[in-house]
């Protein structure tokens, strides 16, 4: 069975290594993109796409709504799910990455638990 990869595109470095943490410790593989080139450059230059995106929205050069556009219009990776974890919390937000095509949206500051219960809930969904 493959691992389940993560692509964790997120541009507070501390922020950033707490994901990473928390995501190793239960098994999965991560990526880590500090900004929107690092992402547009990790999601073009993938050979496979990842189990599931974790997308922070307010992100240098490339934000993450054009993000998840990017990633719904590339070649195998229009089912991977992609949550948004951001510190922006209005109804407008919120609409717009789930009109853009993310599947879930976590404010921050987030509780480790249930980003962990999200992530997998969608990765179950995906076997």
């Amino acid at each position: 069975m493959p691992e389940t990869s993560i692509l964790v595109i997120e541009d507070d470095e501390h922020i950033g290594q707490i994901l990473t943490f928390i995501l190793q410790r239960q098994g999965y593989q991560t990526t880590l993109a500090a900004d929107g080139l690092a992402a547009r450059k990790a999601i073009f230059s993938a050979a496979t796409p990842p189990s599931l995106v974790l997308l922070d929205v307010m992100l240098p050069y490339i934000d993450g709504f054009e993000l998840v556009r990017i990633i719904r219009e590339r070649e195998g990776w229009k089912d991977v799910p992609v949550v948004m974890l951001t510190a922006k919390h209005t109804e407008k937000d919120i609409v717009r990455a789930l009109d853009e095509g993310a599947n879930d949206y976590v404010v921050k500051p987030f509780q480790p638990n249930e980003l962990l219960a999200r992530v997998r809930r969608y990765l179950k969904e995906q076997a």
